[in-house]
């Protein structure tokens, strides 16, 4: 069945600001962050979205999101009690449905003729269960992404059967847990920022008693109980609450878009007038 529900986190302390800052798409448009990735998923058939959002910042948020108002329901995440907790308050929201999870603080950009976001769902839409967006990323940022182990699926292109699940894992560990047959040296798939969960990972957030409450180890338990895929997107992922996110989000945008050898021509110059 088709995923018709997204939820979007963006209530992490010290981050909730991140989703409402502003950019210039490749086509000229300025938008809130949250907005770019409201109009990702209505493009990819999504019939309705949850914000999970921190206390007192719902008229923020509702200035934020433009023409996708009607489609939007905010959740407030009273106490910040972990990731995993603010995609439990979307528990009611998700039902009884597979849901999209994504993240308020991280914004794409394809390196295919399909968006990333179109890339996942083509795959997610076609297969059972929950699986998530993965990339191959060097170790250095291993301190930064939750990171899965398992292996290609026989017969795929880029689609993993996940066994471990491991969030923030140092190298040492990540070495002797979650080695992915086939990718370079040095390299380990990490989260991409989008998941699509089913309610037996909400079922597990609920029963678990950690504080804070993550999500990786619910996901490291489904992957022990049923099948789980994770599939690897052609794009680029920008935290933009890392520093200077922002501005690499800004500069992807600028690139992809029709003014590139002038924003080429610019960084050349700041480059040249600043070393």
């Amino acid at each position: 069945m088709k995923i018709k529900k997204a939820v979007i986190t963006a209530a992490g302390p010290g981050q909730h600001h991140l989703p409402l800052q502003t950019l210039v798409s490749p086509n000229g448009e300025t938008k809130t962050a949250i907005a770019f990735l409201l109009d990702e998923i209505f493009a990819n058939g999504m019939e309705s979205a949850a914000i999970v959002i921190a206390p007192n910042c719902e008229r923020d948020f509702s200035n934020a999101v433009g023409e996708h108002l009607p489609k939007v329901t905010f959740i407030e995440q009273s106490d910040p009690l972990g990731y995993g907790h603010a995609v439990l308050c979307a528990r009611e929201f998700a039902g009884v449905d597979r849901i999209l999870l994504m993240l308020g603080d991280h914004l794409y950009l394809t390196q295919s003729d399909e968006s990333c976001l179109g890339q996942f769902l083509a795959v997610a839409n076609q297969v059972e269960g929950s699986i998530s967006a993965v990339q191959p990323t060097h170790e250095s940022k291993l301190p930064i992404y939750g990171t899965v182990g398992g292996q290609r699926v026989s017969g795929s292109n880029g689609l993993y059967e996940v066994s471990t699940v491991l969030e923030k894992p140092t190298p040492t560990v990540a070495e002797q847990e979650l080695i992915i047959p086939g990718l370079r040296s040095g390299n380990y798939l990490c989260f991409f920022g989008m998941h699509v969960i089913n309610p037996a990972v909400m079922k597990h957030l609920a029963e678990s008693d950690s504080t804070p409450l993550l999500l990786s180890p619910s996901l490291n338990a489904t992957a022990q109980n049923e099948n789980y895929l994770a599939c690897e997107i052609e794009g680029i992922r920008f935290n933009i609450g890392e520093p200077h996110g922002l501005l690499r989000a800004q500069l992807g945008m600028a690139l992809a878009g029709e003014s590139r050898d002038e924003v080429m021509a610019s960084i050349i110059e700041l480059i040249a007038m600043t070393r």
